[in-house]
């Protein structure tokens, strides 16, 4: 049977996460995360269904664990909707997505294991999917700069931006990075694209 504790699951979640990011989607067994989250072994065993459901919790939490805190929305809600504003919310966006390590680096250790596993393809396709149209939507609510596809499109190329960082740190340096995410936001977000704020006319 499958236990409840929600506290001791998040706790296993998580070592998975770093066994992942550590090992890779092979290394990822029962007994790995056990002795990663220092519980007696077969603990994870009576939590996860199979290896399978470990997997697809683990790409669950890593994306509950990127969510921004209430300090930086509250921040985003009341910053002015200038191209610097937008270039600032990227660069915070970036540099908050990479400081997770191991969970990103989970994360691509899923989405390959992802196309062996039509169950796991079918559950992340969902979730980053979902991700995808709930960052266009917080954007369409925002009032900033762009249309739909400029989010898309700036998801698309800051995404192997981190990869590239987190993968092959010394390829860009800091200041390149920086430079990097302003002249993505500059080139792809044009002027004239502005997204009417909540009850105000076109």
């Amino acid at each position: 049977m499958v236990r409840r504790n929600d506290q001791r699951r998040a706790a296993l979640v998580d070592a998975a996460i770093e066994v992942l990011a550590r090992e890779g989607a092979r290394g990822l067994t029962f007994r790995a995360v056990d002795a990663e989250a220092a519980v007696p072994v077969g603990t994870a065993s009576n939590y996860f269904a199979n290896r399978d459901d470990l997997l697809t919790q683990a790409g669950a939490r890593v994306y509950e664990r990127l969510q921004p805190d209430a300090a930086t929305l509250a921040r985003h809600e009341t910053a002015d909707r200038s191209r610097d504003t937008y270039t600032e919310l990227m660069r915070e966006l970036v540099g908050r997505v990479a400081s997770f390590r191991t969970g990103y680096l989970a994360l691509l250790e899923l989405r390959l294991e992802a196309t062996r596993r039509p169950e796991l393809r079918k559950v992340l396709t969902a979730r980053v999917r979902a991700d995808v149209d709930a960052n266009v939507a917080f954007h369409e609510a925002s009032g900033l700069l762009g249309d739909a596809t400029a989010v898309k499109l700036l998801i698309l190329a800051l995404n192997w931006l981190i990869v590239e960082q987190l993968t092959l740190p010394d390829v860009f340096t800091e200041a390149e990075r920086d430079q990097l995410v302003a002249a993505a936001v500059e080139r792809i977000v044009a002027a004239d694209q502005v997204t009417p704020e909540p009850g105000r006319p076109d």
